[in-house]
């Protein structure tokens, strides 16, 4: 087994809100692996190892598990985090094989500047996409870079990465180019003060 995103997995036998607070006082977090029509496993691990990971390569994690000693590859599907205290309260983890192609969310980064006067609005945030498992990008980079008011791109016109396919709406709006206000109130006042010096 790969060292890379090792998580040592223990199963747990107790459940409902009191084991799982047991669980995250001992330092663990509650998790579910699910999926290959296999029965779910109701886990715990480590917290402080399983948030560095996700820090690193994102939600879209792939992690090795070692569930006693038995190897097995999942993807975080969706991660619980408290809204007050920001630790991880639980984690639904997705089994998958090496070459399965998978759906997922991935994060959009916005780079470069756009022309002048203008104001750029990120409609979203992620894009759905179809990939390898273990080639899914950590994140797609949007380029902005000198486009005028008036632009919109959407989720169609993205280049992704070779081997990445768009899984949601060619039609979303991602990101929307518009004139930036002051922009058209300093014309209105270049021509007021025209029109009073006349």
């Amino acid at each position: 087994m790969s060292d890379a995103n090792l998580l040592v997995a223990t199963v747990r036998t107790e459940f409902g809100k009191g084991a799982a607070r047991r669980t995250r006082r001992d330092g663990n977090v509650p998790a579910v692996l699910y999926g290959h029509n296999e029965e779910p496993q109701h886990l715990a691990v480590n917290a402080r190892e399983f948030a560095a990971i996700l820090r690193q390569h994102g939600t879209n994690a792939i992690l090795n598990l070692d569930i006693a000693g038995k190897p097995a590859l999942a993807m975080t599907k969706s991660v619980v985090v408290h809204p007050l205290r920001r630790y991880i309260e639980h984690a639904d983890l997705l089994v998958i094989r090496k070459g399965e192609r998978v759906v997922a969310d991935v994060n959009i980064n916005i780079v470069g500047e756009p022309a002048a006067a203008t104001l750029v609005t990120q409609e979203t945030s992620v894009l759905s996409v179809e990939a390898d498992a273990m080639k899914l990008p950590e994140s797609i980079d949007v380029s902005i870079e000198g486009v005028e008011a008036g632009t919109q791109i959407t989720a169609g016109s993205i280049t992704l990465p070779s081997g990445v396919a768009l899984a949601g709406d060619p039609e979303a709006l991602i990101v929307n180019v518009i004139a930036a206000p002051q922009a058209a109130s300093e014309d209105e006042d270049e021509a007021a003060t025209e029109e009073a010096a006349e």
